[in-house]
């Protein structure tokens, strides 16, 4: 059974889906722990609202090749806790 989550963090539930019209090309802000990077992105719905969200991911190389992904591994969730917790404070700490 799916649950919704009741969180809401300006006016806005998480988990909610929004039919995007427009998401910015380059991030307002980043925050990064390591090899890990949570992007803040300013978005505006089809209806016109504006709302902002974020993405998560790890820069890793391979050989000579710098490589991205959203797979975390044990090790790595505190620093991905840690730049989540500076982009909610950036989000809801902005005058």
């Amino acid at each position: 059974m799916k649950q919704e989550i009741q969180l809401k963090v300006q006016g806005q539930k998480f988990g909610e889906l929004h039919k995007v019209k427009k998401m910015s090309e380059t991030p307002e802000s980043k925050f990064n722990t390591g090899s890990i990077q949570v992007a803040v992105w300013d978005n505006e719905s089809k209806e016109g609202n504006a709302f902002q969200s974020i993405s998560i991911q790890k820069r890793y190389k391979v050989g000579e090749e710098w490589k991205t992904t959203n797979s975390l591994n044990i090790n790595e969730i505190p620093k991905a806790i840690l730049a989540l917790q500076k982009a909610y404070e950036h989000l809801v700490l902005k005058e």
